[in-house]
């Protein structure tokens, strides 16, 4: 807000309902509109996106460049040229692909240090326009990439879903860890360790949500079934993930004694990721619908997210104290690893519980700091941690 504001005051930025005012004299327009997955093929809907390509056209009078900033399938940019040759301003218009790789709550530095601009241009003369255009992140020494609009297209989506990958991957790892008894956070940190691999997105937990992963993997896939070459791998990601949502709800009826039946259930954190309040396809809303069916009471708290979640999720109770929802819980889940609840006051919530018994899909908490409080501990990747009489009659046996 900051920003738009300092932009504002400066005459930088200003705002128009009016489409004509907005382009008039714009060497380049962008087109950042949604594209959702088409309910029944997981196709990206692009109605929004032509939309607003042939308003754009038709207001067009001197030569612009318009740019589709949107996640689109590959293809999308010669159908926008389509649209341009229909309205004959095939002499005034080049249409480049150029998309973002901004992470939800972190955009403003991701764009003003971006890892790379990747521009995808047909002519050299929309390519020139863009080099402008980013010329200050290019002084800073940004990797520019310029190639054709196909291939910026399959860039977006394949960066998606090679992170996508890496996130499925550690899951599936840490189903392993969980059998053989063994460490997720030691394997993930160690095979991180290879520059081959990086240590970024492998930290098991839940699975992926949010307004791309899941978008982008299924789009992927369907255009790979388009264009004869189905895309296995993702498919599989795909598959993995969906199953992981539902895998974490077992693994909290499982550790709350095979039944929730009529058991409170403390919830923290409902986005999909910390400092966002975005709850699209988040983890969450599978896990906590699935509780409910068995007849679990939630409760649940969310530094920023709760108005949204409540327009998805119904028939629970809303606090904004996390040590209230962990009041006479005999479970409390953490489903996003938001930092307050890193700093939470752990002899309190101990103090506090009907049963001590944490289920930690992000692996907040040491496990040194649970064993001092007498926690039953289920986390991801680990081994359970169980309360000292339990662990001694382990011992025993």
């Amino acid at each position: 807000d900051d920003l738009v504001a300092k932009q504002v005051n400066a005459g930088r930025l200003t705002f128009t309902t009016n489409l004509g005012d907005a382009i008039k004299g714009a060497e380049a327009v962008f087109i950042a509109v949604g594209t959702p997955s088409r309910r029944g093929d997981g196709q990206a809907d692009l109605t929004f996106v032509y939309e607003a390509a042939r308003e754009i056209v038709r207001a067009v009078s001197e030569y612009t460049v318009i740019v589709t900033k949107s996640t689109v399938p590959v293809g999308t940019a010669r159908e926008i040229e389509k649209i341009v040759r229909e309205e004959g301003k095939q002499d005034l218009i080049d249409v480049c692909s150029n998309p973002e790789f901004l992470r939800e709550g972190a955009a403003i530095n991701d764009f003003m240090r971006p890892d790379r601009v990747v521009i995808g241009a047909s002519s050299e003369r929309a390519a020139d326009v863009m080099r402008a255009l980013y010329r200050p992140l290019y002084i800073n020494e940004t990797p520019i990439v310029v190639t054709s609009p196909e291939t910026s297209e399959i860039i977006k989506y394949a960066a998606n879903a090679f992170l996508a990958t890496k996130i499925s991957f550690i899951n599936e790892i840490a189903n392993l860890c969980e059998a053989a008894g063994a460490n997720v956070q030691h394997v993930a940190k160690a095979i991180g360790m290879d520059g081959r691999i990086g240590g970024k997105f492998l930290h098991a937990g839940p699975g992926y949500g949010g307004s791309c992963f899941p978008k982008d993997t299924l789009a992927l896939t369907q255009t790979g079934r388009n264009l004869g070459v189905p895309q296995r791998i993702v498919e599989a990601v795909v598959q993995v993930n969906a199953d992981r949502q539902k895998q974490m709800a077992e693994k909290v009826i499982a550790a709350c004694g095979g039944s929730v039946q009529g058991k409170k259930i403390g919830v923290l954190g409902i986005a999909f990721k910390p400092n966002t309040d975005d709850v699209r396809d988040a983890p969450s809303l599978v896990i906590i619908p699935a509780l409910q069916e068995q007849g679990a009471k939630i409760v649940a708290n969310d530094p920023i997210a709760q108005e949204q979640a409540e327009k998805i999720l119904s028939n629970l109770e809303w606090t904004s104290d996390p040590y209230e929802a962990a009041k006479d819980a005999d479970a409390l889940v953490i489903i996003t690893e938001w930092n307050e609840y890193r700093a939470l006051d752990l002899k309190r919530i101990a103090d506090t519980m009907k049963a001590k018994r944490i289920i930690d899909l992000r692996n907040v908490y040491k496990v040194e700091d649970i064993e001092k409080h007498g926690f039953h501990y289920v986390s991801i990747g680990r081994p359970d941690i169980l309360p000292n009489e339990d662990a001694q009659k382990l011992r025993a046996i």
